[in-house]
């Protein structure tokens, strides 16, 4: 039997925070990246949502299966399977069976950040700011403030860590509570 330490949240957590530019919020996804290889939180999904002076939102998932690349894989795969089976005709069926179910799977299959929570990002965030959306478990939790106090001055966006975790993040970032929106209901979140 291993033991687990107290300082660790094992449930699955959602944890939005915004930067005044694109780079800080790179470095920050970056130093997540590194917590998920030194085994300090399972990374399960990230989302940048920048939102420029004007408004205007872009938003760079990094697990969502995207539409594109998808059919562009099922192709190939079930392109080649079908070559081997039927040759050049089973070949061509392959390829247009396998970027049809491609896109379609792209469509619809939500495996990380579900799209409610990355909308209500969307809307909350300030304008001029760069927001990582981190969804993770297993977080040692002082390696996170620890990793989050080298980014003093960002802004705690919305958690749904434990309150005392969410307190505790947000002093390491020293909030300074400039948003006030309200989060959609915990219950959106779904196991994976």
């Amino acid at each position: 039997m291993t033991n687990i330490p107290a300082d660790t949240d094992h449930t699955e957590a959602l944890f939005g925070i915004s930067f005044d530019n694109a780079l800080r919020a790179q470095e920050f996804l970056l130093a997540l990246t590194r917590m998920s290889a030194s085994h300090q939180l399972v990374l399960r999904d990230a989302v940048v949502v920048v939102k420029d002076d004007d408004g205007k939102v872009h938003v760079r998932e990094t697990v969502d299966p995207q539409p594109g690349s998808t059919a562009l894989s099922g192709a190939v795969w079930t392109g080649l399977v079908g070559l081997f089976l039927g040759g050049p005709v089973g070949w061509l069926a392959g390829i247009g069976l396998g970027a049809g179910a491609g896109a379609l799977i792209a469509k619809f299959v939500d495996v990380g950040i579900p799209d409610e929570w990355v909308d209500w990002f969307k809307a909350a965030v300030r304008p001029d700011t760069a927001t990582v959306i981190a969804l993770a478990s297993n977080i040692d939790l002082p390696a996170l403030y620890a990793e989050a106090a080298r980014f003093s001055g960002a802004d705690l966006v919305h958690t749904t860590l434990l309150p005392g975790a969410s307190a505790h993040l947000a002093a390491a970032l020293e909030l300074t509570g400039r948003s006030a929106a309200v989060p959609p209901e915990p219950t959106t979140m779904s196991e994976t």
